[in-house]
């Protein structure tokens, strides 16, 4: 089949086929999910496809032809093959692809596949870097073997300059070939708590205390995520309850050393936007290369925030102004950060949050971005 993209018409808007490595609604899930429907409100043609099921879902007989959960304004999200790198995975990305001028590999969990399916082809495909790469390759080996995937990419975005600054490093990427492009998120998804009532509907939702100062932690429960951090913090602070939103392999361990009524595990949820309205300030204790989806949403939400001062954070929260940062790994000084939030600075940091918010990540900018970079690289005669 003739390539799609070299026979675009100049000034026509690509079809584009967004790829994610499974269903659930995680960092890199999220914004595909939200460009592809942004880019479908905005008339380009665009299509959001899972290389493999939910990791609950493996196994199962039916597993790569069950529907999955439809995310709040979504569309449903197919399901390729049994595994992200499973021939038939591929064979159907690849035939995926042939209805789409360029591809979009949201995440880290898809760099393969694409590179994989896509050899031999000429439709370009864009890698969404997940933040700093230095940790996922300190050996030599996997750094070799990720830059011999980064290569293959027609463009490779980063979420901050900081990680950009990587890419071009360590993987020696031409200057050209990686862009920044932020996280981005739709502030209409994110409606702060009108007053009161309505926090108390949003906690009554959830099963949480009507009463009483509520933190919340949104993010899957893992090693880099640091919720034993949040946990350590809120456990300095007897007044204040801590409501987690999200799973992952660390869950039980930390569920049962930090079991007390305080600590309130809610598992994933469909859409966190009800929690935000539910807490009180969001705290963010992960190490990232990007700018999180969480600060975003939670700003966007109204919510104050408290996180480690890093860079990339950084470029979100301007501390002291729309949140509180702390230094990272350091318990006492997050509860100390947290206290200041609850007690008195609250609403005026998250109004400026919001503010400062809008015009830097919400998704119509971020999505003209995108628009920009795709038309580019799918152009007729891209190499």
């Amino acid at each position: 089949m003739p390539d799609a993209a070299s026979h675009l018409p100049a000034g026509a808007r690509p079809r584009v086929l967004h790829v994610i490595a499974d269903p659930r609604r995680r960092g890199a899930q999220s914004l595909a999910r939200d460009l592809d429907r942004e880019l479908r409100r905005r008339g380009q043609a665009s299509a959001l496809r899972a290389l493999a099921p939910h990791p609950d879902d493996r196994g199962h007989p039916d597993a790569a032809r069950r529907p999955a959960a439809v995310p709040p304004g979504g569309a449903p999200t197919g399901v390729l093959g049994p595994g992200r790198l499973h021939p038939r995975t591929l064979r159907a990305l690849r035939a995926a692809a042939r209805t789409a001028d360029v591809v979009v590999a949201h995440g880290s969990g898809t760099l393969s596949a694409c590179a994989l399916a896509l050899a031999g082809t000429r439709t370009p495909f864009v890698h969404v870097s997940p933040g700093d790469l230095r940790q996922r390759t300190a050996g030599p080996a996997r750094r070799l073997h990720t830059g011999a995937l980064l290569h293959r990419a027609a463009a490779v975005t980063a979420l901050s300059e900081e990680a950009r600054a990587v890419l071009l490093d360590r993987f020696r990427l031409p200057g050209t070939v990686v862009r920044t492009i932020p996280n981005g998120r739709s502030a209409d998804r994110y409606p702060p708590a009108r007053d009161a009532a309505d926090r108390r509907a949003a906690r009554a939702g959830l099963g949480l205390p009507a009463e009483g100062l509520l933190v919340a932690w949104v993010g899957a429960v893992t090693r880099e995520k640091r919720l034993e951090l949040a946990l350590d913090a809120v456990g300095r602070m007897p007044d204040v309850r801590l409501a987690v939103a999200g799973d992952g392999p660390l869950r039980a361990v930390l569920e049962s050393r930090y079991e007390c009524a305080r600590a309130i595990f809610l598992g994933d949820l469909a859409d966190p936007a009800v929690l935000y309205r539910a807490a009180d300030a969001l705290v963010l204790t992960g190490d990232s290369g990007g700018v999180p989806g969480v600060l975003i949403e939670a700003g966007l939400a109204g919510l104050p925030v408290v996180a480690p001062d890093t860079g990339p954070v950084r470029a979100a929260v301007q501390d002291g102004v729309t949140g509180v940062l702390a230094p990272p790994g350091d318990p006492a000084a997050f509860a100390e950060a947290l206290a200041k939030v609850l007690a008195r600075e609250g609403p005026a940091l998250a109004a400026a949050a919001r503010e400062h918010l809008l015009p830097r990540f919400e998704l119509g900018a971020v999505a003209d971005a995108w628009q920009g970079l795709l038309a580019e690289v799918a152009r007729p005669g891209h190499a």
